[in-house]
């Protein structure tokens, strides 16, 4: 996005043109391979991307906060004594969200002027929401000297933003990547300890490429929280044998001994994507350090077929622009990555064929969905940081 244009439209918005803004940018992050594994104490293996939230920002000098978007209609304008009050279901609660975590923290939000401008395509589950909520966190810190938050600081302030006060059950993995990405570099995450490596993703023949399905997924009121509570049955039933918090301090060889202890077939099956995913983490980080594509990309084939099969996320749109993309030669990965319930997938393109993989599958997902579906192409990024701009 042209900084210069960023800073126009804040004018025209707010006003003030003695008194310039700064500029922040938070990435939208894909995640690789792990899915659904973060709320339950797993692996993911997510990297931040060019794509993302910018944010110009300046205090007001005054107790009033106003947000607008370049990319929503709806603006808000409130009392900071307000900040701690949900307005409805708009996109303002993800930064209110933050500011709220910062006041309960003890920390003053005085009144400001924000201008939020995205280019990750909505409802696409690249985590525009997370994106949104670290760039408001990253910013407080710089404007307002709240020097005794780390960035991991910000990544749990951030999640607990969106659980407490969006209300949505994820775990920590979108705001993690958004804050700690580094370019070239995918992030291996434990979500129980939070340790976490990074480790380089050299693409070398090959292209990441993202497939819209352009179908519009609702995080909030999908099944999403649904899983976190099946997971949560499992994990009870499985607690009567061995002792665990969560499923992901199961391995999938102890998972296989006591799967029977879960009575309920859809229970189970939710437990076998966890514990088995888990694993392919693990397998997917070993081929890359080893510089084995290949089977990484096979790794990545088997975590769409869990997610289709064992946690039933996936949806008629999503199969259908994986299977589309995995008859193209060329193509040695596809999978959803998010959520789910729409959404995008990942794959994994060698760079002669990512013309033709464009193509063909975009007519095969039309063809059976009615939807024209939109390619991105990833380029892994660093995380969230101020833009030193030359408004010029």
């Amino acid at each position: 996005m042209d900084n210069n244009e960023l800073l126009e439209r804040f004018y025209e918005r707010f006003g003030g043109r003695d008194h310039a803004p700064r500029l922040f940018f938070a990435p939208g992050r894909v995640n690789l391979i792990g899915e659904h594994t973060d709320y339950n104490g797993g692996f993911v293996f997510p990297c931040a991307l060019q794509y993302g939230t910018y944010l110009v920002i300046r205090p007001s000098g005054s107790d009033i906060l106003r947000m607008a978007s370049l990319n929503f209609d709806y603006s808000c304008e409130i009392n900071t004594a307000s900040i701690s009050e949900k307005q409805s279901d708009f996109w303002v609660n993800y930064p209110l969200g933050v500011l709220d975590q910062f006041l309960q923290s003890g920390c003053p939000i005085p009144g400001m002027d924000m201008l939020f401008a995205g280019d990750i395509p909505n409802n696409a589950g690249l985590s525009s929401s997370a994106s949104i909520e670290m760039v408001t966190a990253y910013a407080m810190t710089a404007l307002f000297q709240f020097t005794q938050f780390s960035m991991m600081d910000l990544v749990k302030l951030s999640q607990r933003a969106e659980n407490q006060f969006v209300g949505v059950n994820c775990g920590i993995m979108d705001q993690f990547a958004v804050g700690m990405g580094q370019k070239d570099h995918a992030l291996f995450l434990n979500c129980q300890t939070l340790e976490y490596k990074a480790v380089p993703f050299l693409l070398r023949d090959f292209s990441l490429i993202i497939g819209n399905t352009n179908k519009k997924r609702g995080l909030a009121d999908s099944k999403y929280n649904e899983r976190v509570v099946e997971c949560q049955l499992a994990v009870t039933y499985l607690d009567t044998t061995m002792h665990l918090s969560k499923l992901g301090d199961i391995s999938y060889m102890q998972f296989y001994k006591i799967q029977d202890q879960i009575p309920d077939e859809i229970i189970r099956k939710r437990a076998r994507h966890v514990i088995s995913e888990n694993q392919r983490v693990l397998n997917a980080v070993s081929s890359l350090l080893k510089g084995d594509l290949a089977q990484f990309g096979a790794l990545m084939n088997a975590s769409h077929e869990s997610l289709r099969d064992n946690y039933e996320v996936t949806g008629f749109e999503l199969d259908t622009l994986v299977e589309a993309a995995l008859k193209i030669n060329g193509v040695i990965g596809a999978r959803m990555t998010g959520a789910g319930f729409g959404g995008c997938t990942v794959n994994l393109v060698r760079n002669n064929a990512v013309e033709e993989f464009i193509k063909k599958t975009s007519e095969g997902y039309e063809r059976k969905t009615g939807i024209l579906p939109t390619f991105y192409h990833a380029v892994i990024s660093d995380g969230v940081r101020e833009i030193l701009a030359d408004w010029s």
